[in-house]
């Protein structure tokens, strides 16, 4: 058989294959069109290099696909060299490709992708909002901007950008406070996280203030408007503010404060966990009130102010010039 001749019945043969692995995907897992559109291209892209050294998928071996996952980071055939996350997906649809066709060849224990380890993500650190930054927001989320329920709706604003920097809180968690999770005594509120779990965290002044003043002078404009729910944050139907009407607050308070760079909730999870560090708070008491359940993750804020602190060393000291 002619070296062309070959890579006409590869084609069959891996088409017929990827075609109907594409069909288990879609019919028995349930993905979406969008999702196995995804799977064809990288799938495509992998079966046409195979074809042009003439493999077929079951001859494959780890070489093969460490060379493949090199020449998709690097670059080749035309394409763009991916990104590490790109890359792990294209190297995870190879894997579900190898996986369908050892299950329907009962080919047990012979996958060459399991040899193969993805390419390594590069860690991305949190980018804080000086203090400064974080006041600006706060003020402009508290900004009355017309209509029947200007003034519920700044007040309910402000205290939720207050809670969010005020407490380190997830989005979820602040949408998901009730009225009898705050402790006003105490000084704390109950944040239901991840898991079924909860903790308790202290709130400052400032974020109990503009809850007080919230819920005194603004919920019970909103409240009027639905059923009676708990929901300490409520929309403009009286019911339980959404995750994305909470983002949207957020995104309204970043432009109108003019800050340049995309501001999330979670940048002022981040802010909160960054300026706890840099005021001395250990990294064990952060855990906790981030409710992370590993310290591992919270240790991420750590790089964040150790590189501050190499920055004003390199700055001020007089041998800090690299090599001294």
């Amino acid at each position: 058989m002619g070296a062309r001749s070959r890579t006409v019945e590869l084609n069959r043969l891996h088409q017929r294959t990827l075609d109907q692995h594409l069909a288990q995907l879609r019919i028995e897992r349930g993905l979406s069109a969008n999702s196995v559109a995804a799977y064809r291209r990288d799938l495509t892209r992998y079966l046409a290099r195979l074809e042009a050294t003439g493999l077929a998928l079951e001859q494959v071996g780890p070489e093969q696909i460490a060379e493949y996952l090199r020449t998709v980071r690097e670059g080749a055939d035309g394409f763009a060299p991916l990104a590490a996350s790109s890359a792990a997906r294209a190297l995870a649809a190879v894997r579900g490709l190898h996986s369908f066709l050892a299950e329907e060849h009962d080919l047990s224990g012979t996958d060459p992708t399991r040899a193969v380890p993805a390419p390594s993500r590069p860690q991305r650190l949190p980018h804080p909002l000086e203090i400064e930054e974080v006041i600006a927001l706060i003020e402009a989320s508290g900004r009355e901007r017309g209509g029947r329920l200007a003034v519920p709706r700044a007040l309910r604003d402000r205290a939720l950008l207050e809670l969010l920097y005020g407490l380190g809180a997830r989005i979820s968690e602040a949408v998901g406070i009730d009225l009898d999770d705050l402790d006003r005594d105490g000084r704390a509120v109950v944040l239901h996280g991840k898991g079924d779990k909860h903790r308790v965290v202290p709130a400052g002044t400032f974020a109990l203030d503009a809850v007080d003043a919230y819920v005194s002078r603004g919920r019970p404009a909103l409240l009027a408007r639905g059923g009676g729910s708990p929901a300490l944050f409520l929309g403009s139907r009286g019911t339980r503010l959404s995750r994305q009407a909470a983002w949207a607050i957020v995104a309204e308070a970043a432009e109108t404060a003019g800050l340049q760079e995309r501001v999330s909730p979670h940048t002022l999870r981040h802010s909160y966990a960054t300026h706890l560090l840099h005021g001395g708070a250990d990294v064990r008491s952060v855990q906790e009130l981030l409710g992370h359940a590993s310290v591992t993750t919270t240790q991420l804020y750590t790089k964040v102010t150790v590189d501050t602190l190499r920055a004003a060393h390199a700055a001020a000291h007089p041998r800090a010039v690299a090599g001294d």
